[in-house]
C-alpha cells in the first residue's frame, strides 16, 4: 500500500514510495529540491541564505542541520514550507570549525517562528557542545505575527542560549538586512556585530509606527541604518562596504579568536615590524599638539596590522585587534587626533566591552596611554559619566588575562588610573621620557596651588614662568612614577616594540586566580 506525502503545501505532493529502495531516494531527492528552493523573489543583487552561508565558510566544508524542519500550521496561512526561513549548519573557516545560522527573507519575511527558533537554539547548543564561535546572517522582519506565543517565547530562548554561550564561544552577528524588533536583541548580546552600508538596518521600532506615535517623521536609516549604529548608537562593531565585505571581516576577526574560552588564540608565524627609531620623532614637543596614534601602534604590532573595533564610534580611544609575535593581543588606546583623547561615556564604555571580552578569551591586554582624564561638563554629568565611567575601571581591575601599558604622554587624574595603571593590577608598566603622570597639566596645578601667590605678586606672568617650570621639572616626567614603582621601567619610544615583546613572552604563564563568587556587579 501507498502512502501520499505532502512535500511542502496542499497541493504539492511528493513521489509515492511505496518501499522500494529507488523510490524512497527518489523522494528524498524530490523533498531536497523543494527544501532549497527559494520560498519567493529576494532584494535586487542579495544573495540567497545558502549563498551567503558558501561565501563564507570553506569550499564544500558546510553541513546543514534541520533541512527538513517544517513551520507549525498557524492561523488561517496553509502554507509550510520546508526550514521556516533559517538555514543552519556547520561547516569550516580557514579549517577551523564554526556553526552558522543565515535567516531567509524569502520565507516569511525571515521572520521567527516557532520552528524558526527551535532549529536555531539547536544550532546554539550544538555550537555550546563543540566548543566552536556561532556566526548568524541577520536578515528579519521580526517575530512572526501569526504565531503569536510561540515565536516571541523563542526569542527569549534565543537569547537565553546567547548569555549562557557569553563569554564561552565567540558569538558573531552579521545583519544584511533588515532586523527589526525582538530581533535585534540578540545580536546586541553577541560579542560583535557587522553591518552593510546602504543596506543593513537595526532598530525596535519601525520609522511608521514611530510617526504614528509620536508624530516624529524619520527613515530606518536614520533609525538604525548601518552608519547611524556604527557612528550614533554604537550598536555595530563594523561596518562593511557589500555582503562580501561583511563576511570577509569575519573571517578576518576570526582569525584573532580562539574557539572557545578554554583554548588559545590561534598562532601565526612572528610578522615584521618597521624600523623603531621613527617613534622617537612621533610625539611633538608642544604638549598640545595632537598626533596620530596609529602611527605608534602600527610601529609595534606585527606587519603594522591593526583590525580596529567600532573605529566610527567615540574616535577618541582606539580598541582593536593585532598580533605581536605571531599571537594575538587587544590594543586600547587614547586617540590624541579626536578630542585630545579624552575619557567621555561612549569611550568608557566602547573600551570596558572589548577589554572584558578580551579577558573572557585569554587575549593579552595592550594599553596606550595619552589621556588628560574624564571629559566635564553638565552634559556628561547628567547622562552618569560617574556610573558609565567607573564601567573601564570595573573592567580592567576585573581582567586577569596578561596586561601591559605603554604611557606615551599625558596620563592626568582618573586618567592615569583607568587606563591600565600597575594599580589596577597591570603587569608591566612602560613610559616614555615625554609621558607626564600627575593630577592635573601644570597650567591648571599652579593657578591650583598658588593662586594667593599670584594674586598678591608685582609680577604674576614672571612668578607664574618659574613656577610652572618647577612643577614640570617634578611632575612633567615619568621619574617620580617609576621611583615609587608604579613604573617599571622609563624606555625610549625606538625599544616599544622590544619592551612589549619581551613582557608578552614572560607573562605567558601568567595565573591570576579570583575569589570564588556568581559573579561580580559592574555598574550597568
Amino acid at each position: 500500500m501507498s502512502t501520499e506525502v505532502t512535500a511542502s503545501g496542499p497541493g504539492e505532493t511528493a513521489p509515492h514510495a511505496p518501499g522500494g529502495t529507488a523510490e524512497r531516494v527518489a523522494g528524498l531527492e524530490h523533498r531536497r529540491e523543494r527544501a532549497v528552493a527559494p520560498g519567493g523573489p529576494r532584494r535586487r543583487g542579495e544573495f540567497s541564505a545558502r549563498e551567503r552561508i558558501e561565501r563564507l565558510v570553506d569550499k564544500d566544508s558546510f553541513t546543514e542541520t534541520g533541512l527538513f524542519v517544517r513551520a507549525r500550521p498557524a492561523g488561517h496561512d496553509p502554507r509550510r514550507p520546508y526550514g521556516d526561513g533559517v538555514v543552519t549548519g556547520y561547516g569550516t573557516v580557514d579549517g577551523r570549525p564554526v556553526c552558522v545560522f543565515a535567516q531567509d527573507s524569502t520565507v516569511f519575511g525571515g521572520s521567527m517562528g516557532e520552528a524558526f527558533g527551535e532549529k536555531t537554539v539547536a544550532l546554539m547548543e550544538l555550537a555550546l557542545k563543540t566548543g566552536c564561535p556561532v556566526i548568524g546572517l541577520n536578515d528579519s522582519g521580526g517575530a512572526r505575527i501569526q504565531e503569536g506565543v510561540a515565536a516571541l517565547a523563542l526569542y527569549a530562548e534565543l537569547v537565553r542560549r546567547n548569555v549562557k554561550a557569553s563569554g564561552v564561544i565567540p558569538q558573531i552577528s552579521v545583519v544584511l538586512g533588515p532586523c527589526a524588533g525582538g530581533a535585534a536583541y540578540s545580536p546586541a548580546i553577541t560579542d560583535f556585530t557587522v553591518m552593510v552600508d546602504g543596506a543593513s538596518h537595526m532598530f525596535v521600532t519601525g520609522p511608521d509606527v514611530i510617526e504614528t506615535v509620536t508624530g516624529e517623521r524619520t527613515t530606518a536609516e536614520e533609525l538604525g541604518g548601518a552608519r547611524t549604529s556604527n557612528t550614533v548608537n554604537g550598536n555595530a562593531h563594523f561596518l562593511a562596504a557589500d555582503e562580501e565585505d561583511a563576511l570577509d571581516t569575519v573571517r578576518d576577526l576570526l582569525s584573532y579568536l580562539p574557539a572557545n574560552n578554554l583554548e588559545r588564540p590561534p598562532e601565526y608565524a612572528p610578522g615584521s615590524a618597521a624600523p623603531g627609531a621613527g617613534l622617537d620623532a612621533v610625539v611633538p614637543d608642544r604638549l598640545g599638539e595632537a598626533y596620530d596614534m596609529r602611527e605608534i601602534l602600527r610601529a609595534v604590532v606585527d606587519d603594522g596590522e591593526l583590525l580596529p573595533v567600532q573605529e566610527l564610534f567615540a574616535p577618541n580611544i582606539i580598541c582593536a585587534l593585532a598580533r605581536i609575535e605571531g599571537r594575538s593581543v587587544g590594543v586600547v588606546a587614547n586617540q590624541p587626533l579626536h578630542a585630545a583623547g579624552v575619557l567621555d561615556i561612549d569611550a568608557s564604555e566602547k573600551a570596558a566591552r572589548f577589554v572584558r571580552f578580551c579577558d573572557a578569551f585569554g587575549i593579552p591586554l595592550l594599553t596606550f596611554a595619552d589621556v588628560p582624564g574624564y571629559l566635564s561638563g553638565v552634559r556628561q554629568e547628567q547622562a552618569g559619566i560617574i556610573r558609565r565611567g567607573a564601567k573601564l575601571l570595573y573592567a580592567y581591575a576585573e581582567a586577569t588575562v596578561p596586561k601591559v601599558t605603554v604611557v606615551v604622554r599625558k596620563a592626568y587624574g582618573g586618567g592615569y588610573a583607568v587606563m591600565g595603571s600597575k594599580h589596577l593590577g597591570a603587569d608591566v608598566n612602560l613610559a616614555w621620557p615625554t609621558a607626564r603622570i600627575a593630577v592635573m597639566g601644570a597650567e591648571g596645578a599652579v593657578g591650583v596651588l598658588h593662586r594667593r601667590e599670584l594674586a598678591a605678586s608685582d609680577d604674576p606672568e614672571a612668578l607664574r614662568a618659574d613656577l610652572l617650570a618647577a612643577y614640570e621639572r617634578i611632575h612633567g616626567t615619568p621619574y617620580l612614577a617609576a621611583e615609587r614603582g608604579c613604573v617599571d621601567a622609563v624606555i625610549a619610544p625606538r625599544e616599544t616594540r622590544e619592551q612589549v615583546c619581551r613582557a608578552l613572552r614572560a607573562l605567558r604563564g601568567k595565573r591570576a586566580p579570583m575569589p570564588e563568587r556568581r559573579h561580580g556587579n559592574i555598574p550597568l
